[in-house]
């Protein structure tokens, strides 16, 4: 008689959520071999426990399946992570400046200090950007790179000197150096018509040597891990050949320190020579080539560049050209050919619609069908178009880019526009099927939960409300469309996204109740423990003695990770500003009146500016319960 093996991990007297219709709650699971091997109440799995089982006391926390980003730049990111100064989540320009003043003292030469996405002007109190003189001011030697998402970059004087722009400079293709009356490039790049000038440009800073890139990417991992990511997409991306730029997360799972698991996606970089570089993928690769930690996933998001329309919403719509179709059929062939599955970037109607003539007609003599095919972003996609991709049982992978850009999409096309930008709800009543994603790290922030506050909200980073109600989603369904959902997508359905039985043990621990915390809060969780695979990958607060898999200290020693850590430079110790300060506050905050407007954030309330003598016992143009205090 054969005995049962008792479990590596018992995790006990939570309140956790799995995803599993057939079980939606349980207070205790088990884990073995790294997937879960019971999932019930305490009585039922604590007796399952043997002498070596460790067991973790959750004290009634709420607990989630882990969460799954279907689109992160994730290998092009941890290359660079290291270098990069985070303005990702800072609420005032004052402190991002003071973070970038403080950055520029300890980065040597011949180094760039880089902000390189994440984040924009509408999140900061002031709503604006740096000037290119206040940059010069902070920073008069050391070369500063500052990317907004992706319709401009500033320069200082320091960084046009480094990468040689001047008089003589030509107008590069693909955007626009902007000028003094002499001629002399005043620091501005504007990504007009698309970001070739954005991209090429910060790809001549200095790199990193490559044990410098695996720390960064470790880092980055971890970074994620303390958000709650236990897996993710990556999306290929601009500057990010295959192999080449692949060997630093090869080698990271080659030696089992992957903390993320990671499907990827191969995207072309060559204009008009797209259909050799998939011809020759498909005869070196295979699809699901890998194992759970990291394991091929198709093509894309670039398959043609006559099919890439430009997601800047402060430049007019592009019109793809002519070409577009016959080069993507080509493309698109050879992948259902060698029953690769792809993605494709859209972010218009009009682009989609044109992409759906090339699938209808390639299944006519190949059918589609199995194949996990999708658009990525889909902002306008219409009714009809959703349609059609069900009827060829494609899916779309939506982003919270909208979080970042709706401000400027409702400039230009209209409050109306935007109310359903995208119809992410109108897509899931159709029956299509869909996911959600961050496309960080440069058009937005990697922080997963600011895009479930924007799916469940409507609300922009800025605060704007774009997505009336009826548009919104329901906690469940949102926290479905970051786990679940995004199985599909990768073809692991029934892998991983639930806590159930025979799946994969990804779980967190918030450090806030998702379901019961105020709206205005979710956007500032963050996990207190991560697991994958049943291993601890990021712990803190009550679960910080169970933190084992911390990488070495950010490399170089002047890395902006080793000061600020990342979103919100959670790890700043001096507290640069304010914000940093409110954050404390708020997190410390034991009280039992978390405000439905300003959460446990009550010293901002506080400090409004009304026209009234007591601040605090003023509750009605607070609209709040701050005062209650």
């Amino acid at each position: 008689m054969t005995e049962t093996r008792a479990p590596d991990v018992i995790l006990h007297r939570g309140l956790i959520t799995t995803l599993d219709r057939a079980q939606p709650t349980a207070s205790a699971v088990a884990i073995t071999d790294g997937a879960f091997s019971a999932v019930g109440a305490d009585h039922e799995v604590m007796p399952l426990a043997g002498p070596k089982t460790r067991i973790v006391d959750l004290k009634g926390r709420r607990v989630l399946p882990g969460l799954i980003d279907n689109h992160l730049h994730i290998i092009r990111g941890g290359l660079n992570f290291n270098m990069e100064l985070r303005w990702d989540g800072v609420r005032s320009l004052a402190d991002a400046m003071a973070m970038l003043k403080r950055q520029v003292a300890v980065t040597p030469p011949p180094q760039w200090v880089r902000v390189v996405g994440g984040f924009t002007e509408h999140q900061f109190a002031e709503k604006r950007l740096p000037t290119i003189e206040e940059l010069n001011a902070v920073a008069p030697d050391t070369p500063v790179f500052l990317l907004h998402l992706y319709d401009r970059a500033i320069l200082n004087a320091a960084a046009l000197r480094a990468v040689g722009y001047g008089k003589d400079t030509p107008e590069p293709p693909g955007g626009e150096i902007t000028r003094g009356p002499d001629g002399t490039p005043t620091g501005l790049l504007l990504a007009k018509p698309n970001a070739a000038i954005l991209y090429a440009t910060l790809a001549k800073g200095p790199k990193l040597p490559f044990e410098y890139q695996v720390n960064s990417t470790r880092h980055f991992m971890r970074e994620l891990n303390r958000l709650g990511v236990t897996g993710a997409i990556d999306a290929g991306g601009g500057f990010q050949n295959y192999p080449e730029d692949y060997a630093v997360i090869q080698k990271l799972a080659d030696d089992g320190q992957l903390t993320i698991r990671l499907a990827y996606n191969l995207f072309t970089q060559k204009p008009k020579a797209e259909k050799d570089d998939f011809l020759n993928w498909t005869r070196t690769s295979r699809y699901r080539q890998g194992d759970d930690y990291f394991r091929h996933n198709g093509a894309g998001e670039m398959l043609v560049f006559s099919a890439a329309d430009f997601e800047d919403f402060r430049q007019p719509r592009p019109d793809m050209p002519p070409e577009m179709e016959g080069e993507l059929e080509e493309v698109v062939r050879i992948l259902a050919e060698n029953r690769w599955p792809w993605r494709l970037h859209a972010t218009y109607d009009e682009t989609i619609s044109r992409a759906l003539d090339v699938f209808e007609r390639v299944n006519q003599d190949i059918p589609l069908e199995g194949l996990h095919w999708f658009f990525d972003h889909a902002e306008t996609i219409s009714d009809r178009s959703i349609d059609r991709i069900a009827a060829l049982g494609g899916g779309i992978a939506v982003q919270h880019r909208m979080a970042y850009q709706g401000e400027y999409f409702v400039e230009r096309y209209g409050l109306g526009a935007a109310a359903a930008t995208p119809p992410v709800a109108r897509m899931l009543e159709k029956g299509v099927k869909v996911s959600a994603g961050t496309d960080a790290t440069r058009v937005a922030s990697y922080n997963p939960w600011v895009s479930l506050s924007w799916l469940i909200t409507g609300r922009t980073v800025g605060g704007l409300r774009i997505t009336p109600q009826h548009n919104c989603l329901d906690r469940e369904t949102a926290l479905r469309m970051w786990t679940e959902n995004v199985t599909w997508f990768s073809n692991e359905e029934g892998r991983k996204g639930r806590i159930a039985v025979g799946q994969l043990a990804d779980l967190i621990v918030p450090d806030r109740d998702f379901f019961a915390c105020a709206e205005s809060e979710i956007a500032d969780t963050a996990s207190d423990l991560t697991l994958v695979g049943g291993k601890v990958v990021w712990a803190t607060a009550d679960f910080a003695p169970l933190d084992e898999a911390a990488p070495p200290p950010a490399m170089p020693d002047w890395s902006p990770v080793r000061r600020f850590g990342g979103y919100a430079a959670w790890g700043d110790t001096e507290q640069a500003g304010s914000a940093a300060l409110q954050r404390t506050a708020a997190a410390s905050c034991g009280c039992a009146s978390s405000c439905g407007i300003h959460g446990h954030d009550h010293a901002s309330a506080w400090s409004a500016r009304l026209p009234v003598s007591d601040l605090k016992s003023f509750w009605g143009a607070l609209g709040c319960a701050c005062w209650a205090v």
